[in-house]
């Protein structure tokens, strides 16, 4: 069963208090074999085992609210709870921060950090300042590190966790599950391969074991002060294996991708929701007198890219993860270093036997089986037009006669 699915009857029971479309409930005993709150500090934490006993995604905590849930995408508020003033969230908040925690908050007013609730459960936080109150953001962190098949992700992505050197990008919105699919990508690599993996993480979120690589996980502003600060003495540590959080700003950017030219497997994220739109992003960060060394620089880097997002399913239980994936073929690469990126959609519908392919095509695939909504993927589709006729075509689409040979393999070794 796919981490993006929901189970147990206690989500469900609270999935049909809440109306899904005003995230209203009706007055209902509260559920019984949950911890019930007791009006003072201990109920952040105990709003924060809801989280973890009903499986949301997220706790919002902030002034003038109760705390609120994101389960299976929707907001849920924990009316049991009631509404907290800006003091009582200052108090929830005080109390599990550290001294050096609350004077960084002092001096930024934004703090990121990993949050240990117990022995099962670790959360991501972001504490900031809204109307001269604070609030808080906590995503749940999954505990076991769950395989590519148990996501249902494709499997043709599990070729990057092979690879010698190169950079592969996980991309998509915020909520998308990105850090998942990352997290099982360095599994496979742990399991695999007798290397040296090092990620820097903001913060820390899976936890890695060392299984046959030797593996060192470093956190942003408690182990390093910065990605590029990191990176740059990163690559004195005798690395195989880098895993970037996210490529922030240009000059984590760079470092990167010389990190790839030199021989390094990099895996890294960014915010970005199509493989097109991912290359032209890691181009614009530059100035336009070095945009097309970058192209050049990516073109012999770039491995593959694969760009997620979550959907709900047609059951109402949970969301499943739909997937572009590029993989760079030396037709692909060229159209990077010729800086055209428009017709990266061709290579995806034209790279079916290579695993490629768009968002639009997975998601008339997920229509068609019966998985996901037509109106959830009209929701997420890149073009809805084509998306349209997928559906109409039994959710299959003719590769796009662009006049460029996408039929490379998928080896860099094999690029002419």
């Amino acid at each position: 069963m796919s981490i993006f699915e929901t189970t147990g009857e206690t989500r469900a029971s609270l999935r049909q208090r809440a109306a899904s479309e005003r995230f209203q409930r009706p007055e209902e005993p509260a559920t019984p074999d949950l911890p019930q709150p007791r009006g003072d500090e201990q109920d952040l934490q105990l709003a924060l085992e809801w989280v973890v006993r009903v499986g949301a995604s997220d706790l919002h905590v902030t002034a003038d609210a109760p705390p609120t849930m994101r389960v299976d995408g929707s907001l849920v508020p924990l009316d049991e709870f009631g509404i907290w003033s800006s003091d009582r969230v200052e108090r929830a908040l005080a109390a599990i921060l550290t001294q050096p925690q609350r004077e960084q908050f002092e001096q930024v007013l934004e703090l990121d950090f990993a949050y240990q609730l117990s022995d099962t459960a670790r959360f991501r936080v972001n504490v900031y300042q809204q109307r001269s109150a604070q609030g808080a953001a906590f995503r749940l962190i999954p505990t076991r590190i769950r395989t590519i098949e148990e996501l249902e992700l494709p499997k043709s992505i599990t070729r990057f966790a092979t690879l010698p050197r190169g950079l592969v990008l996980v991309t998509g919105p915020t909520g998308s599950g990105k850090s998942t699919t990352l997290a099982a990508l360095i599994d496979l690599v742990n399991r695999t391969r007798a290397e040296h993996i090092i990620t820097i993480e903001d913060p820390i979120e899976f936890i890695h074991p060392r299984k046959k690589a030797v593996v060192n996980q470093r956190e942003v502003g408690h182990d390093t002060r910065s990605f590029a600060s990191a990176l740059k003495h990163m690559l004195r540590q005798d690395p195989d294996v880098i895993l970037v959080g996210e490529m922030r700003d240009l000059e984590t950017i760079s470092v990167a991708l010389t990190a790839a030219e030199t021989g390094h497997l990099v895996f890294a994220t960014l915010h970005t929701q199509s493989a097109a739109q991912t290359i032209d992003r890691i181009i614009d960060v530059y100035p336009p007198h070095q945009q097309n060394q970058v192209r050049a620089q990516l073109a012999a880097t770039l491995e593959g890219v694969v760009c997620q997002t979550l959907v709900p399913r047609a059951s109402g239980r949970g969301r499943v993860a739909a997937s572009e994936v590029l993989v760079a073929t030396s037709a692909v690469s060229n159209l990077i270093r010729e800086g055209q990126t428009h017709q990266i959609p061709s290579a995806l519908q034209a790279g079916a036997a290579l695993g490629m392919r768009t968002l639009d095509q997975h998601l008339a695939e997920l229509v068609n089986r019966g998985i996901i909504r037509e109106e959830s993927a009209r929701e997420k589709a890149q073009n809805i037009d084509e998306l349209r006729d997928m559906l109409a075509n039994g959710g299959t689409a003719a590769a796009l006669d662009s006049g460029v040979d996408f039929g490379d393999a998928f080896s860099k070794g094999h690029r002419a």
